[in-house]
């Protein structure tokens, strides 16, 4: 008797955040017997991209390389689409996954979905309600649930979210968030990093505010609100240092030098890894960020988060007490902050509260969840 063919299972990503909540799954995916697994990135975003492949040793089959200076939306969808038609057509995998809300995961479901391939969806049914906030990603994310066959949702409230768009309850996953299993994975207590400011910051004695903005629908006064909120909280708490890793975006940076080049106690370094970036998450007192999957890792390292958000499509996190929207008008982001500084009880409220994203077991659940679906387990 002949052996039953592998499920051929193709990911699709693009930009770093998928690589490193996709990364834990295609391990999964890698070790399972009965599946192969086939990578095909569209290097969306080349350089970030490549330093979480290297980190996970991850070698993709295809690499469409798509990347350009100063590219539209329209420029990379159009390249990503091409791209991924010939893929597809050659490869002929029995489903596609895609992750999150980033233009390459529009165009993987879509490309999937002329070639008539399955596709399932990681981090399904997240919604701001916004559909320019964040811009393009809650469209993004919205079109890639329509076209998706099995939804993988983090949280309740995703689930919830789906089944108020009409998804079918069976398609819909429950697995938390696999971004839970790959910071696990890299958080270490002797961990060094390789720029000497970050080790000889005295994180056990300073108050140090990791900071990350970098969103489109950010640049221009709200992002002159929150570095002046920074600038503020610096000059009224000595006892405080922040670290920002700074945007590839040179309209983030114009802002950033203008406002914080010469405050004190503020370290703007150059972009991080995704490892060295999880362990100096780990070692911060409090995040403000503007970033999705941030709001996701702090509450498992046990850290506050303050996100410079008008709303997020991560409520799990506000009605759990990990996090708090500070919105991007200074007075606000200037009080909470100082607030989280110089109020323990109110910061251990937060620093303590349950951790909504889950269990570190995502991808497991996920594969099981393919295997289930084709009729394998």
């Amino acid at each position: 008797m002949k052996n039953k063919a592998p499920l051929k299972i193709m990911s699709i990503f693009g930009t770093r955040p998928e690589a490193i909540k996709m990364a834990p799954v295609v391990k999964k995916l890698e070790e399972t017997e009965g599946i192969e697994s086939i990578v095909c990135v569209t290097a969306q975003h080349r350089e970030m991209l490549d330093q979480v492949l290297d980190l996970f040793e991850i070698s993709p089959k295809y690499d469409l390389n798509i990347m350009k200076s100063g590219q539209t939306l329209n420029e990379i969808t159009s390249r990503a689409l091409i791209g991924l038609q010939k893929v597809l057509s050659d490869e002929r995998p029995h489903m596609v996954l895609v992750h999150g809300d980033t233009t390459t995961t529009f165009v993987g479901a879509l490309a999937a979905f002329y070639e008539k391939i399955k596709v399932g969806h990681v981090e399904a049914g997240l919604r701001s309600g916004n559909m320019y906030s964040p811009y393009p990603e809650e469209m993004n994310r919205s079109l890639t649930g329509t076209l998706s066959n099995l939804h993988f949702a983090p949280t309740k409230g995703n689930e919830e979210n789906l089944l108020r768009e009409g998804m079918n309850k069976e398609n819909i996953i429950r697995t938390g968030n696999t971004v839970i299993d790959a910071l696990l994975e890299v958080v270490k207590p002797d961990y060094k990093f390789e720029i000497d400011i970050l080790n000889e910051i005295d994180y056990k004695n300073k108050k140090v505010i990791l900071l990350t903005a970098h969103r489109r629908e950010n640049l221009g006064s709200p992002m002159e609100n929150i570095f002046t909120a920074i600038k503020e909280v610096v000059t009224k708490n000595e006892g405080v240092e922040v670290v920002f890793p700074l945007h590839l975006n040179p309209k983030v940076r114009a802002i950033a030098y203008r406002i914080l080049e010469d405050v004190p106690r503020v370290h703007m370094i150059e972009p991080l890894d995704y490892e060295p970036f999880a362990n100096l998450q780990s070692r911060a007192y409090m995040i403000l960020t503007d970033s999705g999957g941030i709001q996701e890792e702090a509450p498992a390292l046990g850290k506050p988060v303050l996100v410079l958000r008008t709303e997020t499509e991560r409520p799990e996190a506000v009605e759990a007490g990990t996090a708090k929207i500070a919105g991007i008008e200074k007075e606000k982001i200037f009080k909470l902050t100082d607030e989280l500084i110089n109020n323990k009880e109110e910061y251990n409220k937060m620093a303590n509260a349950v951790n909504p994203y889950g269990d570190g077991k995502a991808s497991e659940r996920i594969v099981t969840a393919i295997k289930e679906y084709f009729g394998e387990e």
